[in-house]
């Protein structure tokens, strides 16, 4: 499937590993957070995310932080790097998007935004979860 095979390639080409992405993208989105709280978003294992947080906390694109509300876990912030890592990432994949769809009318986007949000819905539900996560 084409759209499977761009999904993947248009991250891979950039600054940032497709973990890196999205582990900045849901800390950014999300706030700070506890790797085993990553661990849940992604529905992945907390070793995984282990693994994934400790290369971009060695490239210093996160940090870890207090709990303000007193917790003992160290949560995982963006640093100001990992921000603006994110940002220009996030600016290419739009750029590779409007390269791909530039010749669709607006309409035809606003279509396609809406089955891809159904579809993700429709994922995390047969999952018992609610998207977004």
């Amino acid at each position: 499937m084409l759209a499977a095979r761009h999904a993947v390639l248009v991250p891979a080409k950039g600054e940032l590993e497709r973990s890196a992405y999205l582990l900045l993208s849901r800390l950014a989105a999300g706030g700070p957070m506890t790797i085993a709280a990553l661990a849940e978003a992604f529905g992945l294992d907390v070793s995984t995310v282990h693994r994934q947080v400790a290369v971009v906390l060695k490239a210093g694109l996160v940090e870890r932080v207090l709990d303000p509300g007193g917790g003992v876990a160290r949560l995982l912030r963006v640093t100001a790097e990992g921000q603006r890592k994110l940002v220009a990432e996030r600016g290419r994949i739009l750029g590779c998007l409007r390269d791909i769809l530039g010749e669709w009318p607006a309409e035809r986007v606003a279509v396609l935004a809406d089955v891809l949000i159904g579809y993700n819905e429709a994922v995390e539900g047969s999952e018992g979860r609610s998207w977004p996560r």
